[in-house]
């Protein structure tokens, strides 16, 4: 079944596809490193006390966050004057962004207090720029619309060139460094930007799903539409339980597990195992429609990450076998979400205008989960006893509770919050 008045689209041809999601992947190098890599950077390699540091993380994302519906706006601005502007922002921003990603990992030596304002600063030159090309990349996709399936793979392109970008990140990092792994990324920008250029603005296939609808709609509020707003809650509930462990895997694997040699490894199946599981998922929804097979993976990762609260420093193996069930669950957050958001923007009658502005506050959700899995659990764990390259065995335990306990209890109620709104919006279960 399909929504009322949309209409089903010829197959995406994989060139589209390609040209589309391919600046997904450098995209991936900058946030990959910055929630993952960079908190442990900066407190074991550079030093920087537990507090001050979730303290700046917090707050420098807590601006980014917040200006992210401004920069919605501004590409809904863009994509109106057409191909040309939209693109050369993309490059600014791009441009912009990566200096900003490599003045990161050269912090001044010496004084605490003298790195956390170079990390305050570089990270939201960083930050800001990654975010408009971000939100300017999915508005322009979003603008297709399509039936559910289409939305999906639409979805899947995007996601599956940013998950092999986070399997490059994941190890280039370890294995090069920092200065080799931003040279890849201006790279990799090259060809995403080159591939975007190709990519005719998105704005053949509106869905008009409610003929009431009227042009004026497209000046209303995202916090206006019911649906919008059911499906920001239930997206932010569901990111905080990935944005714990996102924060907290280094700490773990190095303290808790005692492997910090196999990080790389443990990143690598989890997120291989995303990219496996992103056809598995489109296929889903065309039998069991968007809402339902995003449930269904939010209880696979449940049941998948409920054990790692008692894995112990001989468990690196059990780890590994938690990474590969937990990522495949991983590849419905990827694709799904974004193709119940492109569906909401279509029925709310913004569709082709004010993608921009929906994905805005979209964008700022994530942005405020991870701050606050940031700027939350690090000052937590210190006050429990927990410090970076302990060995105390409350801390460890704080440690192991905060990892695998509390993302399990955050993705119950997400499943819960989905439930209950996919019963008030029947178009989120058709196929």
């Amino acid at each position: 079944m399909l929504p009322p008045g949309s209409r089903p689209l010829k197959p995406l041809h994989w060139r589209t596809g390609l040209s589309y999601g391919s600046l997904g992947l450098p995209l991936s190098f900058v946030s990959l490193p910055l929630y993952v890599n960079l908190p442990h950077y900066y407190a074991a390699v550079a030093g920087v006390p537990l507090a001050g540091l979730g303290a700046v993380l917090l707050a420098t994302r807590a601006v980014d966050a917040v200006l992210d519906p401004a920069l919605g706006r501004l590409a809904d601005r863009l994509l109106h004057r057409g191909l040309g502007q939209a693109w050369l922002a993309a490059l600014l921003g791009s441009m912009i962004m990566g200096l900003g990603f490599a003045a990161l990992w050269h912090p001044p030596e010496g004084d605490p207090q003298e790195m956390l304002i170079w990390l305050a600063l570089s990270l939201l030159v960083c930050t800001l720029a990654y975010s408009a090309v971000s939100i300017l990349h999915q508005a322009w996709g979003t603008r297709w619309g399509g039936d559910p399936n289409w939305r999906a793979r639409v979805t899947a392109w995007r996601e599956g060139a940013t998950l092999l970008g986070v399997l490059l990140a994941s190890v280039l990092p370890t294995w090069l460094g920092f200065d080799a792994t931003s040279v890849v990324l201006f790279l990799a920008l090259a060809i995403g930007l080159f591939g975007l250029h190709r990519l005719p603005l998105a704005t053949a296939h509106p869905m008009d799903y409610a003929l009431g609808h009227s042009s004026s709609a497209s000046s209303t509020s995202p916090w206006a539409d019911a649906s919008f707003r059911r499906l920001l809650f239930v997206f932010m509930l569901n990111g905080v339980a990935a944005a714990i462990p996102a924060t907290l895997l280094p700490f773990f694997v190095a303290d808790r597990l005692q492997a910090p040699e196999m990080q790389p490894l443990f990143l690598l199946c989890y997120f291989g195992a995303a990219a496996a599981g992103l056809p598995l998922w489109v296929r889903a929804v065309s039998r069991w429609g968007l809402a339902p097979s995003w449930r269904a993976g939010m209880l696979t990762s449940v049941v998948a990450f409920s054990l790692t609260p008692w894995l112990d420093a001989s468990d690196g193996d059990a780890f590994l076998v938690i990474c590969l069930a937990s990522g495949l669950a991983l590849g419905a957050d990827l694709a799904l979400p974004g193709a119940l958001l492109t569906g909401v923007i279509h029925e709310s009658g913004q569709g082709g205008s004010g993608e921009g502005r929906y994905l805005g506050w979209w964008t700022c959700a994530a942005k405020l989960n991870l701050a606050l899995a940031a700027g939350l659990c690090l000052p937590l764990l210190s006050a429990l006893g927990y410090q970076s390259g302990t060995s105390d065995p409350s801390g460890l335990q704080a440690l192991a509770w905060a990892y695998g306990g509390l993302p399990c209890l955050f993705k119950l109620l997400a499943w819960a919050g989905l439930w209950r709104a996919e019963h008030l919006h029947s178009s989120w279960r058709l196929i």
